[in-house]
């Protein structure tokens, strides 16, 4: 359905596909718009369904519910970028689908994304389809090692990859990543990795957040460091490139953008992988900008303009991690906001919750 003309009214309904922490956050940003949200998730224990009293609980495959809650919204959203192709066919033929389904065919698939970055010149990382272990093992002598070996779906939070450092790695990591194709990686030398939260609206306009310096843990994101420890000339490289990919897209919404910094005498950028909705490293947002990326968000697919995303303060975010999250509220002070997601189970590896940690200039 082209929704180039749709803006919406405060009372309206956006109709957000997945119940987790991000879908819970954008609910709440709407509702401080006046806008209404209705969560569509399958798990009857999502988080997002404790702070909007409109939901659906239905598989995404079940085309009688899908048909039924686009008639109980006025345009259609996600959290998560696994949206199956036939869910978002059968609601963008109903109502407005905000990203596209373009953008979220394309950041499905990891062959796809590359192919697609590299038609636009934006520096990947060099890689290899994978359909066969002949092919893996070509792609290795291509490539060099070390590589990683990649799922080109559904992957995430380190899941889905195997790192080969050895010729003799490459036919169990073969064996054990399902489904194939998958596609090899070169390794990049990089020396640290961040990340651009970019929005655009219905009428073009783009707006990005300033970048973060992200670092890992056990392959989940740990910190979100803003402003990032990088060149002014690269902060404007990033945010450029990330400006550069929504447009392409034809994109609404916001998207977040992950690079490896590479160093030398003349740093450059690597586009590691985008996500077509609001992100985790974004989180900071929340605490030191006037318009946090979940407002940003929720503007865009409303059709509204876009609001001011300049950084107020400098701020790191920190996941909570399992039972991280017993750090709230005892464990904070003044400078620091809490939010938590309402999960029931803390569980190794759940992301529960997050913390932004104002730094104060002395």
């Amino acid at each position: 359905m082209s929704d180039s003309s749709v803006s919406l009214r405060p009372g309206s309904t956006i109709g957000i596909l997945g119940g987790g922490q991000l879908g819970r956050m954008l609910a709440l940003a709407g509702a401080k718009l006046g806008l209404k949200s209705h969560i569509y998730c399958p798990d009857p224990q999502s988080p997002a369904f404790d702070v909007t009293p409109f939901k659906t609980v239905a598989a995404y495959d079940d085309e009688a519910a899908l048909r039924k809650f686009a008639a109980q919204v006025d345009v259609v959203t996600y959290e998560f970028e696994n949206v199956p192709a036939a869910t978002a066919e059968i609601l963008s033929s109903l109502k407005p689908l905000r990203p596209g389904a373009n953008a979220l065919a394309i950041s499905q698939d990891r062959l796809a994304e590359k192919g697609f970055l590299a038609s636009k010149n934006i520096p990947v990382a060099p890689y290899r389809a994978v359909h066969l272990l002949e092919d893996l093992k070509a792609a290795v002598a291509e490539l060099g090692l070390p590589a990683v070996l990649k799922t080109t779906r559904l992957g995430y939070d380190g899941k889905g990859q195997r790192v080969l450092r050895q010729p003799g790695d490459a036919e169990a990591a073969f064996a054990e990543l399902k489904p194939h194709p998958l596609v090899l990686e070169g390794f990049v030398p990089f020396e640290k990795e961040i990340s651009v939260v970019v929005a655009r609206g219905v009428d073009g306009s783009v707006r990005a957040f300033d970048p973060a310096e992200n670092v890992h843990r056990h392959h989940i994101l740990f910190t979100s460091t803003v402003p990032a420890d990088i060149a002014p000339g690269i902060a404007k490289h990033a945010a450029m490139l990330a400006k550069v990919i929504v447009v392409a897209l034809d994109y609404v919404g916001v998207l977040g953008v992950e690079f490896f910094v590479l160093g030398g005498e003349r740093p450059s950028l690597v586009v590691n992988e985008i996500a077509p909705r609001v992100h985790n490293s974004g989180h900071w947002t929340e605490a030191v900008c006037l318009t946090d990326q979940f407002e940003q968000h929720m503007r865009a697919v409303a059709g509204w303009p876009l609001g001011d995303p300049r950084r107020y303060a400098d701020v790191v975010m920190q996941n909570l991690i399992g039972d991280e999250v017993e750090v709230v509220p005892g464990g904070i002070d003044g400078d620091t906001q809490p939010h938590l997601y309402g999960k029931a189970e803390a569980r190794p590896g759940r992301k529960m919750g997050h913390i932004n940690r104002i730094v104060r200039s002395e």
